[in-house]
């Protein structure tokens, strides 16, 4: 069998600061050192929905993990593409940490995948993972965000989600082209997924051998 060359799949990489680099923004008036503190300036974002539980990570002295990425539009890859050594072709490399939450892995994602740009685009995050047990991969969900709004996943880190270094990602792509009730409903029944998070905690804690993963 011809070995695939992995090489020429695309590579992206989060900066070090978890952000693209931007002009500083202009220094606050004198007037401002009298705000109340307790009142937001305008044009700051409000505090987020769902605080990450994972530690700062300092990227300049952390080095990077490779995350092996697979996007398909409408759908999760089949679990039968990720066997015997094989993946879907469609892979994308990606150099980020493991406090890079699923906000930022999305707007990689679409710098590499222009259809995924458009506001209102649902991006389903699911993690590829071995069974010690069998010769089998098994899959589960660890978040969902939405492009252009705020959603209670937009800060959740790999780390928060037990993700392990050799672990992939599959990400189903959604792009908003249909009611909210037929958009949810399709989506659920495609994905065919268990969201119950104790279920599936109780899973992974058996399929790698008991222990639990911090």
């Amino acid at each position: 069998m011809r070995r695939r060359d992995r090489s020429r799949s695309p590579v992206v990489s989060l900066s070090r600061r978890g952000r693209r680099s931007r002009s500083p923004p202009p220094l606050p008036r004198n007037r401002d050192r009298d705000r109340p503190r307790d009142r937001q300036p305008r044009g700051v974002d409000q505090k987020p929905l769902v605080e990450s539980n994972t530690q700062a990570i300092d990227r300049e002295k952390t080095c990077p993990l490779l995350l092996r990425v697979f996007c398909s539009i409408k759908r999760h890859h089949s679990l039968t593409e990720f066997t015997q050594g094989r993946t879907p072709s469609n892979e994308l490399q990606i150099y980020t940490w493991m406090d890079a939450t699923l906000k930022e892995l999305s707007q990689l994602v679409q710098e590499v995948n222009p259809d995924s740009r458009a506001k209102g685009t649902y991006f389903d995050f699911a993690v590829v993972y071995p069974d010690l047990q069998t010769t089998r991969y098994k899959s589960r969900d660890i978040g969902t965000v939405r492009n252009g709004t705020r959603g209670m996943d937009d800060n959740v880190t790999l780390k928060d989600r037990r993700f392990r270094i050799g672990d992939y990602l599959d990400i189903s792509i959604f792009p908003d082209e249909r009611t909210g009730g037929d958009r949810d409903r399709d989506r659920d029944r495609d994905r065919d997924r268990d969201r119950d998070a104790g279920r599936h905690r109780r899973d992974d804690s058996r399929d790698r051998g008991g222990g639990r993963r911090r």
